[in-house]
């Protein structure tokens, strides 16, 4: 075992410019990070650079030291779907060749009829929307008359609003779970339900906390999984639980933004433990990417970059840590979804003497692969190790 923990930051939805096969995904010309600095007129994302986010990829705004501190790459995805659960599925040792369905003309009327008639309450909304602009829509109507507002995103997912007056929590729960059962099947495919419970009145709805996500199961062993097994800790923060459906983890710490995972991340590094702690930073891709919204994209960038200031000064000699992303989600591209780009790759230990290039790998996997080797726990059939190109 070289290093006794290792922190895994997915920085969700900051890809580094379009993939090979983008055009299979209608993505040319996507670039999260560089169109967003063109937006911005220049991001200063002065700790990034330094482990080397400069050297993989040239930004407005950015600046390149002669010698990194971190080994730095970029990755491809290997497995076919360009959202978060495959992306992170991938991250930690799985390829996933049936992309998941997503509906951009709302679901089935057979579907929603079910879970109408499974739950008592009729559906409103049903299609494509913003989490916050579907409350302005739909909410008041939904105050009045009980009904659930189901709506999707680019994402394979089953979203349902109700506020907490209305519709008890618990019950919005049951709800959630009766369409994750409707939804296992190979006609739907749902990769998750998500409950979006809310407060306030018009104008000023409020989504609160108890979201909960019903997701699917990995369809193999994870990484984590042996972690785990293996007598590690694998310690999730953020949605990494909700991703993984709690498959391969010890311990879950919930977060409610960026900010709020980064003081997580913090009260881990200060924890004792041997294994993962892996955090996932949802702001950038739910409030910002999907929202179109570029300079709240750089400002939330920008503010990530200061806390790493707080990362450094608490790494210990023996810990590593990992920054990349799962997909991309170009606030200045076409639509609303996702977009398939390459993931940048920083890979840090305070003894490290300069940082090197460890190239552009193949698949996501690699990151899995790497942990496994580190506990010597079995390896993923996917990915292949970089930890003896790690130098100190």
């Amino acid at each position: 075992m070289k290093y006794k923990r290792i922190f895994l930051i997915v920085m969700d939805s900051v890809g580094i410019g379009e993939a090979p096969d983008a055009k299979k995904f209608d993505d040319e010309g996507s670039d999260t990070l560089g169109n967003i600095a063109k937006a911005v007129n220049g991001l200063k994302l002065p700790n990034l650079d330094k482990l080397g986010l400069s050297h993989i990829k040239t930004y407005l705004g950015g600046e390149k030291p002669e010698i990194a501190d971190a080994y730095f790459g970029k990755m491809e995805e290997a497995s076919v779907g360009k959202d978060t659960m495959t992306g992170h599925w991938e991250i930690m040792g799985l390829h996933i060749d049936q992309p998941f369905q997503t509906f951009p003309e709302g679901f089935p009327p057979e579907l929603i009829q079910e879970l109408e008639e499974r739950t008592g309450r009729k559906v409103i909304g049903n299609k494509p929307a913003s989490g916050t602009e579907i409350l302005e829509e739909l909410g008041e109507e939904h105050v009045k008359t009980g009904s659930l507002i189901v709506y999707t995103s680019a994402d394979s997912v089953l979203q349902i609003a109700a506020h907490e007056d209305v519709v008890p929590i618990e019950e919005q729960y049951d709800i959630c779970k009766i369409a994750r059962e409707l939804t296992l099947n190979e006609k739907y495919m749902v990769g998750r339900v998500i409950a979006r419970p809310f407060i306030g009145e018009p104008k000023k709805w409020e989504r609160t906390s108890n979201r909960h996500d019903y997701a699917l199961k990995p369809f193999g062993r994870t990484v984590m999984n042996e972690l785990k097994d293996g007598g590690f800790d694998s310690i999730a923060i953020g949605k990494i639980s909700d991703i993984y459906d709690g498959e391969g983890i010890t311990k879950s710490l919930r977060t409610i933004s960026n900010m709020d995972g980064m003081d997580k991340l913090r009260d881990t590094l200060e924890m004792e433990f041997t294994g993962l702690s892996f955090l996932n930073l949802v702001d950038f891709d739910a409030k910002f990417g999907h929202r179109r919204d570029p300079e709240g994209y750089g400002a939330a960038l920008e503010e990530f970059d200061v806390r790493l200031e707080e990362v450094f000064a608490r790494l210990q000699d023996d810990d590593l840590l990992m920054i990349t992303a799962d997909h991309g989600n170009d606030p200045t591209f076409k639509g609303t979804d996702h977009t398939r780009e390459y993931v940048p790759l920083l890979v840090y230990n305070k003894n490290m003497k300069e940082g090197k290039s460890i190239g552009t790998r193949k698949t996501f996997a690699d990151v899995g692969a790497t942990v496994a080797d580190n506990f010597q726990v079995t390896m993923p059939k996917y990915g292949k190790s970089f930890l003896n190109e790690l130098g100190e």
